[in-house]
């Protein structure tokens, strides 16, 4: 376990080294930062109509919800940026086989490599915690669904870095693994919508495959174990994929 959390470390340094890091917290804060402010203004128009009207409204379901579904939306331009250089950037600088050659094994490698960008990942959603503080300091929603929310936020954005971890072991190409990683995100993510009029056996194997699917759940602040067990199959998949693509380089080398 040390010489994965000293792996992971190296890793998160790496991207802080260079602007990838602080370009995408930037664009990530800038991104929900408005979407914050339209959200808290129409909520405040609509407030005023719901007091004349007597109306309840919820803090949770008008501003918070919407915004942790439109932060998983935009997780699928971040990852491929995360995870493209992982292994392709070793590739390209000829440092792969440095790496494969000393005292670790290819799970160390791996893992150390995936949770730094899954620490990456977390820097990032921390933003848009900033934003939603505001609204715990003016108003008192309900801070339990916002946990299992984030939660939820963190296993699919955990899921798709393994995802692109193991597209970026293929190539030494950083745009092609940040591309073809872009390209399966977005699958994954319309899965749901290609089978959403079918209820044939096919179909709703298919819509299983789906991240939106597992992640509306998390999203209404409903803590189910389907769909975290989904999460971590997929992480253990993927990752398990990125091993044996490791294997056979040792092989062809």
């Amino acid at each position: 376990m040390k010489n994965v959390l000293l792996i992971s470390n190296k890793e998160l340094k790496s991207y802080f080294a260079s602007p990838i890091a602080y370009l995408l917290m930037a664009a990530f804060g800038l991104i929900f930062g408005f979407a914050f402010y339209v959200a808290t203004r129409d909520f405040m128009q609509m407030s005023i109509q719901a007091q004349m009207q007597q109306q309840p409204m919820s803090v949770n379901d008008q501003i918070i919800r919407p915004l942790l579904g439109f932060a998983s939306t935009i997780a699928l331009f971040l990852v491929p940026m995360i995870s493209m250089r992982l292994f392709a950037e070793e590739k390209r600088q000829g440092t792969m086989e440095l790496l494969l050659t000393s005292p670790v094994t290819d799970n160390e490698i791996i893992l150390g490599k995936w949770l730094g960008a899954v620490y990456l990942y977390l820097c990032v959603l921390g933003m848009s915690a900033l934003n939603l503080a505001m609204v715990f300091l003016w108003g008192k929603p309900d801070w339990k669904p916002v946990l299992i929310a984030y939660l939820g936020l963190i296993l699919q954005g955990a899921c798709l870095l393994a995802i692109g971890a193991f597209i970026s072991s293929t190539t030494k190409n950083q745009i092609i693994a940040g591309g073809v990683t872009f390209f399966v995100c977005l699958l994954l993510w319309l899965l749901s919508w290609f089978t959403a009029y079918s209820t044939g056996p096919v179909s709703q194997v298919i819509g299983y495959l789906s991240i939106v699917t597992h992640f509306d759940n998390f999203a209404k602040g409903l803590l189910s174990m389907k769909d975290a067990i989904f999460y971590f199959s997929m992480i253990f998949f993927a990752l398990f994929m990125t091993s044996r693509s490791l294997e056979s380089l040792r092989w062809r080398a």
